[in-house]
């Protein structure tokens, strides 16, 4: 089973590797049933010797390839191939975050792959963070930040963007104190501790989404 995962919603895309290692490996199992790999600097050789590894106590493993789009075209050739020679304990996920139609390596995958298409260009930034902590979906918040984290915003903005949605929130004055104090301390964790700067926003974030 192939499935190209195309777009850059990455929190999206994230959420649908969940789904899919959940449905096929068992929790328990799937640091033994699981590889990511890159794209950048894959050879052919080292991709076919990870799709002989054999599953351990599972019908299946899943190989996710990041990046897939830069594939060397070796590999491509490789995998087009892959219907008339597939690997039945292999499910193959190919990560692609642009999408260029007229790739005869994505054409060729059209009638035997599963598609999940994603909203591409997506912007995140702090107002979706807040909004996720708001509906206290940790998971999704922890994507967001981490997100925001990779695209380079700087943990001052973060705290800043976090800042001035509570102060222009519609909850009441004791409960804007209470978060805004975890936002100083956070702050004061980021400045003064050992502490990286993403585990102390992972942190607050955390404890941003629990409180009630």
């Amino acid at each position: 089973m192939v499935y190209l995962l195309i777009g850059q919603d990455s929190p999206a895309k994230d959420i649908e590797l969940k789904r899919i290692r959940k449905e096929f490996l068992l929790k328990e199992l799937e640091q033994f049933n699981l590889d990511i790999l890159y794209a950048e600097g894959l050879s052919l050789k080292g991709l076919q010797e990870r799709l002989l590894v054999l599953p351990v106590k599972s019908p299946k493993r899943v190989l996710v390839i990041k990046n897939s789009e830069k594939l060397d075209k070796e590999i491509k050739d490789f995998i087009t191939e892959w219907p008339k020679k597939p690997y039945h304990n292999i499910i193959l996920i190919l990560d692609i975050n642009h999408e260029n139609r007229k790739d005869a390596f994505i054409r060729a995958l059209n009638k035997h792959a599963k598609i999940i298409r994603f909203r591409e260009n997506i912007s995140l930034n702090t107002f979706d963070l807040s909004r996720s902590i708001e509906e206290r979906r940790p998971d999704y918040a922890l994507r967001v930040l981490n997100q925001l984290i990779k695209d380079g915003e700087w943990p001052e903005m973060i705290l800043g963007g976090l800042r001035y949605s509570l102060e222009n929130s519609l909850m009441s004055a004791p409960q804007v104190r209470l978060r805004l104090k975890l936002l100083l301390n956070c702050d004061i964790e980021i400045k003064t501790s050992k502490l990286k700067p993403a585990v102390a926003l992972e942190k607050l974030v955390v404890n941003l989404c629990v409180l009630t």
